[in-house]
């Protein structure tokens, strides 16, 4: 369990040591690596993709940018995972392994609910902001939204961690309720310029990529700026 929820910051933390230099992960950065969780990639595999990717970088004879995005790194991260066994088959047989393995709680109980009620608190927020501004439907489901997760912060245990693989379900559905809401209630100039963003983001690295990788890589990315757009919190445990 404590991999599973460790999974953005060590990948955050190999792509800075690697770059060896300070670097904030971007938008697309974010969603690529939202992407490969989505895909099954187990961590070991991106954190060998990326070191071997900055690895091949410095071989070259001339060096005169530095590794600006985590999408230089897909390839290698790819290979790095189909080494490993990365198929769906393999990854839900080792997936369903960890979970038999006993594992201590990444998280103290009065870390969860501090995490449920902040973000409850933020999609109040948002919900009177989406009112205010006209979009009485996206308000609506910001506050169904905050009241089930202020529901989740009060069914807590105050003492025994829950379960945490059960609450992480939950919350991702959430959000991907809320995706659907954010983007029916968007508008087409709105959408056109996220995809624009993606786009120019891309293009150097669009080579790189598989049609299914950039499909995915898309649509985290326009979930991401979406929930930015409406000052939405991200639900999921991963951002504990």
């Amino acid at each position: 369990m404590e991999n599973y929820f460790n999974y953005f910051t060590e990948i955050e933390e190999c792509y800075r040591r690697c770059r060896n230099a300070p670097a904030l992960l971007s938008t697309l950065d974010w969603a690529l690596i939202e992407s490969w969780k989505e895909a099954g990639i187990p961590l070991e595999a991106v954190l060998l993709g990326i070191e071997r990717s900055f690895a091949k970088f410095q071989a070259r004879p001339r060096r005169i940018q530095k590794i600006n995005s985590l999408t230089y790194c897909t390839q290698l991260v790819l290979a790095a995972a189909q080494e490993m066994g990365a198929a769906a088959g393999e990854s839900k047989r080792a997936a369903q392994r960890v979970e038999e393995r006993p594992s201590v709680a990444p998280f103290a109980v009065e870390e969860i609910v501090n995490f449920l009620e902040r973000n409850a608190a933020a999609l109040d927020k948002a919900a009177g902001q989406a009112g205010a501004s006209g979009q009485p439907v996206v308000a609506e489901d910001l506050s169904v939204a905050a009241s089930t997760v202020r529901e989740a912060a009060g069914r807590a245990p105050s003492h025994a961690v829950p379960d945490l693989e059960e609450l992480e379900r939950q919350l991702t559905a959430l959000e991907e309720k809320l995706t659907a809401s954010l983007t029916r209630a968007a508008s087409v100039d709105l959408l056109a310029q996220f995809r624009r963003e993606v786009e120019r983001g891309l293009a150097p690295y669009r080579w790189k990529m598989t049609g299914p990788q950039i499909e995915s890589l898309e649509r985290q990315f326009l979930k991401k700026r979406l929930f930015e757009h409406h000052r939405v919190p991200r639900l999921s445990l991963f951002y504990l």
